[in-house]
């Protein structure tokens, strides 16, 4: 029997198992001229959302979504991005990347990590620049042991969270094993109060073993800098201890 259920740590003796998930899809454009009409259609249509002015194209945005159920993808979502205020831009669909927020087995509170740390994230005001990118690991990395996966895992989060104990980055982490064009296997947002800390991150990560030894392919990278969030839902306002 498939197991299609997240689980988190045992607390007080009790398992935590959770079947809803967040969805987050990342949509990107050129040919923008009016970033106010854009940031307004976003504002207006109430969804869960981000808009970015892409840093490598003074011509570009980028959409982030988020919702717990993938049909808003396809409906609201889609009525959105085909709307008069995109009526004139060009989509890169190179850029578009969708994930799902996934449990590791060791959260202490899982709906919290599924469903409010990722809004938390990439809906505060406190953090306008972010890095997103999609990333596919070699297929030797699924056959190691989970012993040795854990190790490795360890060692890129220890880096991952020494910037997020200094405030310096959050990070969102989903897989999107069947739902990327290019096979890709996770989708990775890098968010921040400022730029270079995120690019640093990137670069102090790429001697750890995961990523020297066990990833095929990283990219297209997305860098933005935030015209618009909506606002964090009081649900999904609870505090954190650790920022990544």
């Amino acid at each position: 029997m498939p197991d299609l259920v997240e689980h988190g740590a045992t607390v007080r003796g009790e398992p935590q198992t959770l079947d809803t998930r967040l969805f987050v899809q990342l949509h990107v454009f050129t040919d923008c001229l009016d970033t106010g009409a854009v940031v307004s259609a976003v504002r207006d249509s109430g969804l869960e959302a981000v808009v970015y002015a892409n840093l490598n194209d003074p011509r570009g945005v980028g959409v982030v979504l988020m919702s717990e159920d993938p049909n808003l993808f396809a409906d609201a979502g889609r009525a959105l991005l085909t709307g008069p205020a995109f009526a004139g831009l060009t989509p890169l669909p190179d850029f578009t990347m969708i994930g799902r927020t996934y449990a590791g087995g060791r959260e202490a509170d899982l709906t919290d990590f599924l469903l409010h740390k990722v809004r938390r994230h990439a809906l505060n005001p406190d953090y306008p620049w972010g890095i997103w990118y999609p990333l596919r690991r070699i297929g030797a990395f699924n056959r190691l042991p989970r012993g040795d996966q854990g190790r490795i895992l360890m060692e890129h989060g220890t880096v991952g969270r020494g910037y997020g104990n200094l405030g310096l980055a959050v990070d969102v982490r989903l897989e999107c094993h069947g739902l990327d064009r290019d096979d890709n296997e996770f989708v990775i947002g890098l968010i921040g109060p400022e730029l270079y800390p995120l690019s640093k991150l990137v670069k102090d990560m790429r001697p750890t073993i995961q990523t020297s030894e066990y990833i095929k392919e990283m990219g297209p990278f997305f860098v933005g800098r935030v015209l618009y969030q909506a606002p964090v839902p009081e649900a999904v306002r609870a505090s954190e201890t650790s920022g990544y």
